[in-house]
């Protein structure tokens, strides 16, 4: 019998995953400004908000999965709350599983009529997303979020279906408080 190596690994400590063709893409603050209410002056356009790291099955058969890492970075940007880009599944059948491994922070879902509801994130929980409502992380403490996903391959990630109809809550982080508000 032959006795192989994991082609995955992912590093708890440095959260982070290495192994053969992982896909790394780091989204900067240059590239994330329209996720937010307003632009922050203040920071860096070279600011890192997030990465995300990819391990992609080479087929396309429904039945594979895909495996991820999202790692958030503690920033606010003009007192809202470091998000992902979100988004819709192209297939609304399928669903996705998310784990908190590090942070705290919130899993904001919403329908397809814009009404949102939220997880809360800490370390260990497991939220399971149902594939036809869009999805984004909120990091909502001081130190990173790291969040492990699961997802079928055949998935797809319609981001454009959030752009036309935007998360229609905020989370912002003020006084040391988490608010939420209504996007107007």
């Amino acid at each position: 019998m032959k006795i192989t190596e994991a082609k995955w690994i992912e590093d708890f400590k440095q959260g982070k995953i290495d192994g053969e063709s992982v896909e790394v893409s780091c989204k900067m603050y240059a590239q994330a400004k329209s996720f937010y209410a307003s632009e922050d002056a203040s920071l860096p356009q070279d600011t890192l908000m997030y990465t995300v790291y990819t391990c992609q099955t080479k087929n396309d058969h429904t039945q594979n999965l895909n495996w991820g890492l999202t790692v958030m970075e503690p920033v606010c940007v003009a007192k809202e709350c470091n998000v992902t880009r979100g988004h819709f599944h192209e297939d609304e059948q399928c669903d996705e599983i998310y784990v908190c491994q590090k942070g705290e922070g919130l899993l904001l879902l919403m329908d397809e009529k814009g009404q949102c509801h939220a997880e809360k994130m800490k370390e260990g929980s497991i939220h399971h997303i149902n594939g036809a409502f869009a999805h984004r992380l909120v990091n909502t403490s001081d130190s990173k979020l790291e969040v492990m996903c699961c997802w079928p391959v055949n998935a797809g990630h319609n981001y454009k279906r959030v752009e036309d109809m935007p998360f229609s809550v905020r989370v912002f982080k003020e006084d040391g408080k988490i608010t939420i508000k209504e996007n107007n």
